[in-house]
């Protein structure tokens, strides 16, 4: 066996990925992104050298996003080139997206079933059973409100835009539900209900079934692992029929 061949037996399998590598993820003191954490832990599996920015205040994190023009994090560059987050940073590797530890429906399923369990209690109806639902989701957002509003920024386009928006989201959801529970059938809760409903659903139709990404939904608070998707949607259309059922029984 000559030289060169015993050379290119010991020469190490290229990277798949141009180096430097650099990493950026959300690492506050309110909350730690899972997604950052997963893609650090992928890039030290598959040996590849790579800079871990942190991001530690939400201001790092919003200049961040307007220097680079993105809407979510983490994010990966390689060389030149952006990677992606997490789950476009495992496809480029060849790996298949590990779901996040926990991640489940059931605080969702939780809430829904609870406020049925209310209404039946009060004989409130579907309009019981729908403030009920939309008070117990405020309260989990108002438990942790820095987690929620980080989470919610993620993927709602309004929030991403009015940073004030996500902070008093919790607010009117709670609003809108007391309303409801208390059977005050006014127009302009009604148009609330409809405007947060409609933007909701629009900014979760982009995210998840636009844009490809995989997040969580900021709906039962920013420290819950409940996936984004199908479910978000119906929560905010059903908001929506709500509006509407005021309006008509208004009309």
């Amino acid at each position: 066996m000559n030289g060169s061949a015993v050379e290119a037996m010991a020469a190490p399998a290229p990277l798949p990925l141009p180096l430097p590598v650099r990493l950026h993820r959300i690492a506050t003191a309110q909350h730690v992104c899972p997604y950052g954490q997963q893609a650090a832990a992928l890039l030290r599996q598959q040996g590849i050298p790579f800079e871990d920015h942190l991001l530690l205040s939400q201001g790092e994190v919003e200049r961040f996003k307007t220097a680079h023009g993105v809407s979510t994090t983490p994010q990966v560059f390689a060389g030149d080139e952006r990677i992606g987050g997490y789950a476009e940073l495992a496809r480029r590797l060849g790996v298949s997206p590990r779901p996040t530890a926990g991640r489940s429906y059931r605080p969702v399923i939780t809430v829904f079933a609870v406020a049925a369990l209310i209404a039946l209690a009060l004989g409130s109806g579907v309009e019981g059973f729908m403030g009920a639902a939309l008070v117990l989701l405020a309260l989990l957002k108002l438990i942790d409100p820095p987690a929620f509003v980080s989470s919610f920024r993620q993927y709602n386009l309004l929030s991403q835009r009015l940073s004030s928006y996500g902070r008093l989201f919790p607010y009117l959801e709670l609003l809108v539900g007391l309303a409801l529970l208390a059977g005050l059938e006014a127009t302009p809760i009604a148009l609330l209900a409809i405007a947060m409903g409609a933007e909701g659903g629009l900014s979760v139709i982009k995210a998840v079934y636009i844009d490809k990404l995989d997040l969580d939904c900021a709906c039962v608070g920013g420290n819950n692992r409940t996936p984004l998707g199908l479910v978000s949607v119906l929560e905010n259309g059903v908001m929506v029929a709500m509006g509407l059922v005021i309006l008509v029984q208004r009309g």
